[in-house]
């Protein structure tokens, strides 16, 4: 089968501190909004902030030709950012397809492309098969996973263990399905966000407090510097399908699925290799 190798980018976030984002959607080197000319075919920004809840800001639309991305961009500041946007492969180009998608505290984002939907839907719980309101692979893969959730009875608890445990029997289900295709994933309920890499690049990289190397940089296009403030107490997780800066990003390993929570500081954790069992 054809494999379709060009597709869609993620960016999460997770800061100890309430911070701004405009750096990473506006200012890096590559960003969302220059990557889109490769990936024209709709924008989300999902932030989730302490005190506000989540706010989700979506449109079919090329982010880098959208005033909209690009004021969004400037203003957004949480604890937890989700951002995508999207080259069509499964689904038409529109407003329903446009990622990321929200059921409840959960909100989601895919890169990749599934070959095999109609393993996911048989493996999907009735009730959220009736919650997809578009056509991708990707809200199926959204569907999947809630269906774990449910199963393990905690959809709609902080994650803890049992919700690591939950995801990693989901992404291990789906692992050992033959050609099932691509599950690059950010899922975040608003407290930790997991990210899962399965057939698409994923890298990460931490920004530590006190990290005054990193705090200015030169635009590649201009040289005009970027500041980027960086207090002496906030501690950072980057996640990105590219290395949207020259800093030193590591590659996330094939089949791994981490939790990245921010509550009393940042910590990072693997959850296991999503071998299948």
């Amino acid at each position: 089968m054809l494999r379709r190798f060009v597709m869609c980018r993620l960016l999460g976030i997770v800061s100890s501190e309430h911070t701004r984002f405009r750096f990473y959607l506006r200012e890096a080197p590559r960003i969302l909004a220059s990557l889109s000319q490769q990936h024209p075919h709709g924008w989300g920004v999902a932030v989730h902030a302490a005190n506000i809840g989540w706010r989700i800001e979506k449109k079919a639309m090329c982010a880098g030709e959208d005033a909209d991305f690009h004021d969004l961009a400037s203003e957004s500041q949480g604890e937890i950012l989700l951002a995508h946007v999207r080259k069509r492969t499964v689904g038409p180009f529109a407003q329903q397809n446009t990622h990321p998608f929200r059921r409840g505290r959960w909100v989601f984002a895919h890169n990749g492309t599934i070959d095999r939907v109609d393993l996911l839907r048989d493996s999907t719980s009735t009730a959220r098969r009736a919650q997809i309101e578009g056509h991708t692979d990707s809200e199926h893969l959204f569907a999947f996973l809630l269906t774990h959730l449910d199963e393990a009875g905690v959809a709609d608890t902080p994650a803890d263990a049992r919700t690591d445990a939950a995801l990693q029997r989901a992404t291990r289900a789906a692992l050992a399905w033959p050609s099932l295709g691509s599950i690059n994933f950010l899922l975040s309920g608003g407290d930790a966000l997991y990210a899962f890499r399965s057939g698409r690049p994923l890298f990460m990289l931490e920004r530590l407090p006190g990290d005054h190397v990193r705090a200015e940089r030169r635009s590649a296009e201009t040289g005009a510097v970027l500041e980027t403030p960086w207090s002496s107490r906030r501690h950072a997780v980057i996640v990105a399908s590219e290395q949207i800066t020259d800093e030193p990003w590591s590659p996330i390993a094939e089949g791994t699925l981490l939790r990245i929570s921010y509550s009393g500081g940042v910590k990072s954790a693997t959850i296991g290799a999503g071998e299948p069992e």
